[in-house]
């Protein structure tokens, strides 16, 4: 199975969206067959879970998301796990233990602004060129 772990530094980020990098491990059972850290794409309404999907990623980590991911992520099928704080390493190892716990997402409407990735599009719908583009 392939996780993709939002990532800040070595933690795990607070905000799936705005995180400026995601953590992508591979495992076969117990095993990390393969760790890669990549960019993050760039903050588009649906964009993410759609290249994390792309990419063979059925579980995401993070410690928090919007309502929006969340149901993109239900609709792709994938797991989405939030509430997560601490290293990216110490998550890794809770996951291969068993022993990892999501919980309520740490971020909050709005919060993500000013951290990480800005929105590269706005998050209004509409038809046409939108006037804060």
């Amino acid at each position: 199975m392939k996780i993709a772990i939002a990532t800040d530094g070595e933690y795990v980020a607070a905000h799936f969206g705005r995180c400026p990098a995601f953590t992508l491990v591979d495992l076969d059972g117990n095993n990390i067959t393969a760790r890669e850290v990549i960019d993050n794409p760039g903050h588009q309404p649906g964009f993410i879970p759609r290249f994390l999907y792309d990419r063979g990623v059925r579980c995401i980590i993070t410690g928090g998301m919007g309502a929006r991911a969340v149901e993109l992520f239900r609709e792709l099928e994938m797991e989405a796990i939030a509430g997560i704080e601490g290293k990216v390493t110490d998550t890794i190892d809770k996951l291969i233990k068993g022993t990892l716990v999501g919980g309520e997402s740490l971020c909050q409407p709005g919060a993500g602004k000013g951290y990480g990735v800005e929105k590269s599009v706005c998050d209004h719908p509409h038809e046409d060129k939108c006037e804060h583009e």
